[in-house]
C-alpha cells in the first residue's frame, strides 16, 4: 500500500540552545514508509560516522524508521523550511506541508 500524506510536526518557533524535536508519521503504507526531512528543500543527510558529520556540522539527529528529527542544540542557523517525506517504495512518496521554525 503506497504512504498516505504524513502528518510534520513542526515547531513554529524556539529558543537558541533548546532541544527541538520534529516528527512525521503516517499509518496507512505497507511495508512501513522511511522518512526523509528536509529543511529549505534540501534532503538533510543522515548522520553516519562522527568524523563526516562534524565535518559537515551536523547538529542533529534523523530517524528514517520512526521519522522523528531531533536537535540536541538549535541555533540560529536551524531556522528555515522544514518537511518530511514518507516512503515505502510502493506508488508515490508523499510530502508533508512545509512549516517555517524559527529560531
Amino acid at each position: 500500500v503506497a504512504p498516505a500524506t504524513p502528518v510534520c510536526e513542526v515547531p513554529s518557533s524556539a529558543m537558541t540552545g533548546t532541544v527541538v524535536q520534529m516528527s512525521c508519521k503516517e499509518t496507512e503504507g505497507s511495508p512501513p514508509s522511511e522518512y526523509q526531512w528536509y529543511k529549505n528543500g534540501v534532503a538533510l543527510l543522515e548522520k553516519t560516522g562522527t568524523g563526516s558529520a562534524r565535518a559537515a556540522n551536523i547538529t542533529y539527529t534523523m530517524n528514517r524508521k520512526s521519522g522523528t528529527l531531533l536537535f540536541n542544540t538549535v541555533t540560529k542557523n536551524d531556522t528555515g523550511e522544514y518537511f518530511c517525506e514518507a516512503s515505502n517504495g510502493i506508488g508515490l512518496s508523499q510530502k508533508c506541508s512545509v512549516k517555517r521554525m524559527q529560531v
